[in-house]
Parts: structure tokens; C-alpha cells; sequence
């Protein structure tokens, strides 16, 4: 008979104890899966148990993949993951679930015995998320009834005409309902697990591993996917303007008249005013502008203690009184009230 010594019961003691505090994350992939859906959300979770081993901390994260059948998932990459059935993942409790997106998720909405599972999980889990396409899986499963969701701008019709049922945030990176979180996807997925960890957490420990991944900390779920500034140059489809815009971005402290633009693009004043609205659907003025809120929301995001008149001074936007104006008129809100919801805490 095999003798169990104190010191090996105490370990296994605390090998368990240890496995009962450990916030299990398991993430759902399949055939065609964007990579990043779950790469991204992976990497923030374990860059958090590092920055705890750094400080002396245990880890708090046990991150698993899982498929319906297990084994190998190519991703959309051709990069392969090694997955757990979805049976060998609930084996011990979840604490948060997250769908990732992809085309591959189609494929899945037929899978009764999948959807079971998730609808199991939800039951049980803390947190249930998605990321983009993911979406679809929990409307299907039956989890978004009455409930805000985000998804990639591209597939948000197609998500709220199969699902009137759910209310479906458009232009979000995330989107937090009740127990349920989603994402709009691809780069969206490190927002939403870096907003994860500020709440399992802190702010601080949060704002180090997004420094480690060499990512802004933070975008949060009521930024919108596209800036003002980008949906400008989305409409001009044949990039007229593309160099100009560039030019804009570098020169926002100058005078950026209509005279001065037009003369930038060799046209004359009433020319270029009446081509650039055809092309953008918004006049020169106001695209000026929209870049100018846009760059200030940056350095408001970034640089809490830099004055608001420098801010005003450094956009171009002349002084706290009209940096305000053109904020409210773009943001709905005052730069102060914005840099108080989304500006880096100090400390």
C-alpha cells in the first residue's frame, strides 16, 4: 500500500485549493475561426498572470481551448489550434466563457447539441462573451432576448434582421449587458478582455498589461468602431482626398481654411468645396473639425494632467472655450466629462 507523507498531502492540499481559486476562462473555436478572436482575448488573460508572477502574485487566470469534437481547429490563418471537447472543458467550473467570431460559426447555428451546451454554460458561468461573429451563437441559443450585443459593423444588420429580439449596438468595440459581454471583433476582443481584468483586478494592473501588449488602455465599450474621421474617408471610396486627409492630420495646428485646403489640392475654393462634400458628404469645415475632436480625444484618452488650452492650442482648435463647442457638437458631451469616462486613471 502506498504511503501518502504530510508534506505531499499538504501540497496536493494546496494544488487544489489553488485550482479552486483560479478564474477558468475557456474559449470556444471551430473549423474557420478568426485567429485573433481568440488569440486576442487569450494573450491579454495570460500577459495578467505574468504581470501577477512579476509581483509576487499567484495567477489568477487557467485558460483553456475547446471545440465541439476537440482537437486540431484550423483557424482562418491556416494556423492550427489544439483544442479540449467541449465535454473535457466543463468538467470543472467555468468562470467565463467566450464564443469567438468567424465564418465557420455558421456551421454551427445547426448544432442543437452545441447550442445545448452553451445555454448549459450560461446557466453557470459568471461572464459569457463573444466576439464578433460569435454573436450569433448566443441569439440562436436564445441569450440575447432583450439584451445589448455588439458584433463586427459589417454583420450588425444581418445579426438585428435574424434577431429583432436582441438590440444591437451598431458602432460599440464592446458592449456589456447583465452577465453578458460582446465585442465587435478582431482587435475589439483585447478591449473587452483588458476591461475584464481592470474588474477581476484593478485599473493599474489592467493599464501594465496593456502597456506589456503595446496596445492604448483603454478603448472602452462606449467608444465607437469607426471615428468620425474614418467614416469620412470610407465614403470617399476613390480616395480623392486620401493625401489631403493625411496632410490635415499633420497640420492641424495651421490655418486650415478653405482657401488653404483648395489650394493644397490645386483647385479652386468653389471647386474643391463643392467636389469634397460630392465625395465625403460633409463640407472641408467640418471635416477639419471632426479631426481636430478626434485627435483631441487622444491626447484626453492618454494625458490626464495636460491642460485643456494646450489641448485646444495643439489641435488646432485655438482655445478651451471652442475645444468645448466642437466637442459637444461632435461627442455630445464636454472634454471634461470625456477625459472622466474614458482618460487613463492616475495612480
Amino acid at each position: 500500500m502506498t504511503s501518502i507523507s504530510a508534506t505531499s498531502a499538504n501540497v496536493t492540499t494546496d494544488r487544489f485549493e489553488k485550482a479552486r481559486r483560479l478564474k477558468r476562462i475557456v474559449i470556444v473555436v471551430y473549423p474557420g475561426v478568426t485567429l485573433l478572436d481568440a488569440a486576442g482575448p487569450a494573450q491579454v488573460f495570460s500577459s495578467a498572470n505574468d504581470m501577477l508572477n512579476r509581483e509576487g502574485k499567484e495567477a489568477l487566470y487557467q485558460l483553456l481551448l475547446t471545440s465541439p469534437l476537440g482537437g486540431d481547429i484550423e483557424t482562418d490563418t491556416g494556423i492550427v489550434l489544439k483544442t479540449l471537447s467541449l465535454q473535457n472543458a466543463s468538467k470543472q467550473p467555468i468562470d467565463t466563457m467566450i464564443i469567438s467570431g468567424g465564418v465557420g460559426v455558421f456551421d454551427l447555428l445547426e448544432e442543437n447539441r452545441f447550442l445545448k451546451w452553451v445555454v448549459a454554460r450560461h446557466a453557470e458561468c459568471r461572464r459569457v462573451a463573444t466576439t464578433c461573429m460569435g454573436a450569433f451563437v448566443t441569439a440562436k441559443a436564445g441569450l440575447l432576448d432583450g439584451e445589448s450585443v455588439a458584433t463586427h459593423w459589417r454583420y450588425a444588420e444581418d445579426l438585428q434582421c435574424q434577431h429583432p429580439e436582441a438590440q444591437v449596438e451598431k458602432d460599440p468595440l464592446f458592449v456589456r449587458s447583465g452577465k453578458m459581454w460582446s465585442a465587435a471583433g478582431v482587435t475589439s476582443g483585447i478591449d473587452l478582455a483588458l476591461a475584464m481584468v481592470e474588474e477581476d483586478l484593478d485599473h493599474r494592473l489592467a493599464m501594465l498589461v496593456a502597456q506589456s501588449l503595446v496596445v492604448f488602455f483603454k478603448r472602452p465599450g462606449g467608444q465607437s468602431q469607426f471615428s468620425n474621421v474614418l467614416n469620412v474617408q470610407k465614403k470617399d471610396e476613390a480616395g480623392t482626398f486620401s493625401e489631403l486627409h493625411a496632410w490635415i492630420a499633420e497640420n492641424l495646428r495651421r490655418d486650415l481654411s478653405i482657401e488653404v485646403l483648395a489650394q493644397e489640392v490645386r483647385m479652386s475654393p468653389r471647386t474643391f468645396a463643392r467636389r469634397y462634400k460630392e465625395r465625403t458628404g460633409v463640407t472641408p469645415a467640418r471635416s477639419v473639425e471632426m479631426m481636430r475632436v478626434d485627435s483631441a480625444k487622444r491626447m484626453l484618452e492618454l494625458e490626464q494632467d495636460l491642460p485643456l488650452a494646450k489641448i485646444a492650442r495643439n489641435t488646432g482648435l485655438a482655445d478651451e472655450q471652442r475645444l468645448r463647442r466642437a466637442f459637444v457638437r461632435h461627442m455630445g458631451i464636454s472634454p471634461l466629462d470625456y477625459r472622466a469616462k474614458f482618460g487613463a486613471a492616475v495612480g
